[in-house]
């Protein structure tokens, strides 16, 4: 997989151990992009670091179950999504604008000890997400349209469908799931879905369950 200016096609493209950037409800996939607005000295002290490095930190949401550490921290989801800083500007004011793109997802082995003010972890990548998904071909295409038309219809909101027919399999699945309004659990599961099919699968479910509820809601409130 080629993300910016670097190819990533082995386990020795990737460091063993990264910074992590906690923020819940952020679903970074391989291949798409997320915009960061860094502001708190540490993570802008993170990003400083990146840049001089591999370029690459991870996202991965706190633990769902809400627990913390014993230092008032976060506990961490244990699958994270690994991105390279493609692009970076300062604002003037103290914060930085960056773009990742994503790499692949990773497990985290270990949170390192911390010797610099924000968190590092050593991973195990997910080397499969840097080749081309081979069941991509099998994403059932129009259902998931179908469900994100209806999602869209539901609550107002255009899309530039001209783009999203364009769009091969895989960018398209990865970014309705990305820009796909659910909560930390949904993004979760998207995250750890095995494949491209299964996350379409289950993209399509939460979609649909979505839809289902927002109805029940919307007639019990004409009752």
């Amino acid at each position: 997989m080629r993300v910016g200016n670097a190819l990533y096609r082995l386990a020795k493209d990737l460091p063993s151990a990264i910074p992590v950037f906690p923020l819940a409800g952020a679903l970074l996939l391989p291949g798409g992009r997320m915009p960061l607005n860094i502001f708190e000295p540490r993570y802008l002290q993170m990003i400083d670091q990146a840049m001089a490095g591999s370029r690459l930190i991870g996202m991965v949401q706190p633990s769902l179950d809400g627990a913390l550490r014993d230092d008032g921290e976060p506990e961490l989801c244990n699958v994270g999504c690994a991105g390279r800083i493609i692009s970076l500007a300062e604002t003037g004011d103290g914060r930085y604008l960056i773009s990742l793109q994503g790499v692949c997802r990773f497990r985290i082995v270990q949170e390192l000890a911390a010797k610099v003010p924000f968190r590092q972890c050593k991973i195990r990548p997910f080397l499969a997400d840097l080749e081309e998904d081979p069941v991509a071909a099998e994403v059932d295409r129009p259902a998931l349209l179908k469900a994100f038309r209806a999602y869209l219809q539901a609550n107002d909101l255009e899309a530039d469908w001209e783009s999203v027919s364009r769009a091969e399999n895989g960018i398209l699945v990865n970014a309705l799931s990305m820009m796909a309004p659910y909560g930390p659990a949904e993004k979760q599961a998207l995250l750890e879905a095995p494949d491209l099919k299964t996350r379409a699968e289950t993209l399509i479910a939460i979609t649909e369950m979505t839809l289902a509820r927002e109805d029940d809601e919307f007639g019990s409130s004409l009752q």
